[in-house]
């Protein structure tokens, strides 16, 4: 008791749990032992499909001596790996192996006699890859129907993104549900597995920069970005314009081009009205720098989050291999814009206003120093770790929950208006995104287009850059870039594997700069091109579907082909 006093209770009740757990431990160790002594021989090997690609959750079952009852079963691993362990006593005479799994062919293995004979003598046997074919059934139908009509209530606007994306979700778990206990021919995938499908890295890293952002954008730094910008260009419309399309691309790669464009687009059609100009020749610019400059980073465009969460791409990666490439679109595209719009530029003011400057000063200043102090620190010391934090496997969606928490903690704002500030919307738009490609994705149908396209291209790495680039770019246009993007992602991956020289990741830059860029060519290619919409047609100045890709098309054309020419340069 004294013993006891002495320590307190605070310290005696971790040492009981300490020693609660080291007995339990030492108790657990003969019986590890006696498991490792009872089995101590094995099968192991590859289930795989016809691209190659490992298969997961395919069943195997172990039957020996004309036995109807498994000895032994198990699960292929993600990697496709699988391993049946075997006990100790058993005699073998004969053995088969069976593989079922859903969406594929039921297949058989039977031991040659060497084998047997190996299986004979108690020893380990690694055999050959397993591989399945693909079995199409009324689901495999179904999910790819429904991806289709998810694709063209999005295209065409019908229903809001995350409605379109969950009313999918419902149909798939309604036939697999509903259906799959009529016939196994309408089973396309569980709940489990719908949930393994999605990228928790691209939800948390999405939910902690929207935090960060709701944080910073109340300080009033864009308004005061924008106030600069007018001051600096003395009133010239062609030189205020691309000052705004360097602000907007530098911000969107910081950021993301949706928030830029939230913030950036009121400010910009005030200074327009003002000036004499039309608002759109200072807007569109505006929208399509964003979706260039956001591709130079991991975190400008939602596009990029996914390819380099799929893809194990690191902020790093992106800055470097992309950015020259990108800065040079840039260029591009602002010759592109002041030749556009030479006419609106001339027939403005050149003169600055003394009265818009003196009413966007009153609206620039900073509302909140002490904010933007700490939260410009906080910013910072994230954009670090998403350079150096790669060296620590600290993986993005980590870092920027660090930065959301610490920001929340050092200035303390109402957490109840911050968590407004996270576009739920849009998380849950992802999340059903994510299970209805996987589901697509369970069934088959991107492992037959991946071999389509493979036959396409072959082994010339070149011809799949410019495919992959191309296509990528004028499907963008015509579908929303996010769900294209997610849809590609298998394909790309297939054909990183199988094209030499592919290793470099050329092919997932090819895709990011394709699916962004090609997001200009129309009003429903990107996110942020229909973000600005609402916002100027609530302002009177709505931007119409062909008034967009009059302006749109050109672009797309000139910045890809600069970006394309760059990924050529650099990696061939």
């Amino acid at each position: 008791m004294m013993f006891a006093h002495r320590i307190g209770v605070r310290h005696l009740v971790p040492l009981l749990a300490l020693g609660l757990i080291v007995g339990l431990w030492l108790q657990a160790r003969p019986q590890a032992a006696e498991a490792a002594q009872a089995v101590d021989w094995s099968i192991a090997g590859h289930v795989l499909d016809r691209q190659g690609e490992p298969i997961r959750d395919a069943e195997l079952a172990l039957l020996v001596n004309d036995l109807d009852t498994p000895i032994t079963q198990t699960l292929s691993e993600p990697d496709g790996t699988y391993l049946l362990v075997l006990p100790s006593d058993l005699d073998i005479q004969s053995a088969r192996i069976e593989i079922t799994r859903p969406h594929f062919q039921s297949y058989e293995w039977l031991p040659t006699s060497d084998e047997l004979t190996v299986l004979q003598g108690h020893d380990s046997l690694t055999i050959a890859d397993f591989v399945l074919d693909r079995r199409f059934t009324a689901g495999f139908w179904i999910a790819g129907g429904t991806f289709l009509i998810m694709l063209l209530t999005i295209a065409t606007e019908r229903l809001h993104n995350t409605l379109a994306a969950l009313l999918g979700i419902v149909i798939i778990f309604g036939v697999s549900f509903v259906g799959g206990a009529i016939t196994p021919d309408l089973y396309i995938l569980d709940f489990e597995r719908a949930l393994a499908y999605v990228d928790f890295n691209v939800i948390f890293l999405l939910m902690g920069m929207m935090i960060m952002i709701g944080i910073i954008e109340e300080t009033g730094i864009f308004q005061w970005l924008a106030y600069q910008a007018y001051r600096l260009s003395g009133g010239r419309a062609w030189l205020l314009t691309v000052i705004l399309m360097l602000i907007t691309a530098i911000v969107s790669a910081l950021l993301d081009n949706v928030t830029t464009m939230l913030l950036m687009t009121p400010i910009t059609l005030q200074i327009a009205l003002a000036l004499e100009v039309e608002p759109l020749a200072l807007i569109l610019p505006e929208v399509m720098a964003s979706n260039v400059g956001g591709i130079s980073t991991l975190i400008g465009t939602p596009t990029n989050i996914l390819i380099g969460s799929y893809a194990g791409l690191g902020f790093n990666e992106f800055l470097v291999n992309l950015t020259p490439g990108v800065l040079l679109a840039l260029a591009a595209l602002i010759g592109y814009m002041l030749l556009r719009y030479r006419k609106e530029y001339r027939r403005a003011g050149t003169g600055i206003s003394e009265s818009l400057l003196a009413r966007l000063k009153v609206n620039a200043r900073i509302k909140d120093p002490d904010r933007l102090k700490k939260s410009g620190i906080v910013f910072s010391g994230i954009l670090v770790l998403f350079v150096v934090g790669e060296h620590f496997h600290l993986v993005p969606a980590v870092t920027a929950l660090m930065g959301a928490v610490f920001m929340l903690l050092w200035i303390r704002p109402d957490i109840e208006q911050m968590l407004h500030a996270v576009d739920w919307t849009t998380l849950l738009f992802f999340i059903g995104l994510f299970m209805v490609i996987g589901a697509v994705q369970e069934v088959g149908m991107i492992s037959i287009i991946a071999g389509w396209v493979g036959d396409l291209v072959g082994a010339r790495l070149v011809v799949a850059v410019l495919v992959l680039v191309w296509i990528a770019a004028f499907l963008s246009g015509v579908i929303a870039n996010i769900p294209f993007t997610a849809a590609m992602l298998p394909l790309v991956r297939y054909l990183t594997r199988t094209i030499p020289g592919a290793g470099s990741q050329v092919l997932f830059y090819s895709l990011s700069i394709g699916s962004a860029m090609g997001g200009n060519t129309t009003l429903i290619g990107a996110s942020a091109n229909m973000v600005t919409a609402g916002i100027t047609q609530r302002a009177g100045y709505p931007i119409t579907f062909k008034n967009f890709a009059i302006v749109g098309l050109p672009a797309t054309l000139i910045t890809v082909g600069v970006g394309c020419g760059w990924l050529l340069l650099h990696f061939l």
